[in-house]
């Protein structure tokens, strides 16, 4: 699939190059528009409705993230192209799907695209379709180590897992176990099962999703109602269990 691109970049110089490699090295890319500032970019997205924004951080009157302040219900991912490193926490807190430093390098540029294109031809497959899950493995039992012991619990009754500090919550249909243990724990031991890493803070359990909603990172619905927050870095993951 092609993807509807723009590039907000300052920098003449900056665009010119982006927009040579694009054209070279990502033939799946099709440029729609160039923006100097934020008012440019914020117009040519609300013309063009793009599946793709590279995004410079750091421009006149303003940075990228009073832009995407702009756009709150969002449908395109953000590759974010910045000469600071200090920004990278924040494109993860705003959902972006990729940073790339500058100058640019042109292996991590095909791979930021590159993921980009397969979320989205994943989300489109998607498109309209009932929400189903391939066939997940959640038999089983695992163990919760407290003070006094463990407990076992089996895997299938858990809905999701959340990170707090070094503990992390288990919710189950009617209740919660608080465990000193990370979530990253989890993640290894729960790996055999059906648990996809949508967020840094949440795990969940793919047989209990009911929905998948686009927009700034998207998220999920769970078949309690519960719904949660999905990164744009992992994205592809969640999406390929489904089909």
């Amino acid at each position: 699939m092609k993807l509807r691109t723009i590039i907000v970049e300052d920098e003449a110089n900056s665009r010119e190059i982006l927009r040579n490699y694009l054209a070279k090295y990502c033939k799946e890319v099709e440029l729609f528009g160039e923006a100097a500032n934020i008012a440019e970019g914020l117009k040519l997205i609300q013309k063009n409705n793009p599946d793709l924004v590279f995004l410079d951080v750091e421009m006149p009157f303003g940075n990228a993230f009073d832009l995407l302040d702009q756009v709150p219900d969002r449908n395109f991912e953000i590759i974010f192209v910045t000469a600071y490193n200090q920004y990278a926490m924040d494109a993860l807190n705003q959902h972006a799907a990729y940073y790339l430093m500058k100058p640019i390098d042109i292996d991590e540029l095909v791979k930021a695209v590159d993921y980009v294109r397969d979320v989205k031809q994943k989300e489109q497959a998607l498109e309209g379709q009932v929400l189903k899950a391939k066939t997940v493995h959640t038999e089983g039992k695992i163990t919760l180590p407290q003070q006094d012991g463990f407990q076992v619990l089996e895997v299938g009754e858990i809905y999701f897992c959340k990170a707090d500090d070094n503990y992390t919550e288990i919710y189950l249909e009617k209740r919660k176990i608080v465990v000193s243990k990370t979530l990253k724990y989890f993640e290894d031991a729960l790996a055999p099962y059906a648990f996809a890493r949508i967020h840094k803070s949440y795990l969940v359990n793919v047989a209990e999703v009911v929905k998948y909603k686009k927009g700034k990172g998207g998220s999920v619905v769970l078949s309690n109602g519960k719904e949660l927050s999905v990164s744009a870095a992992k994205k592809s993951n969640l999406l390929s269990y489904f089909q």
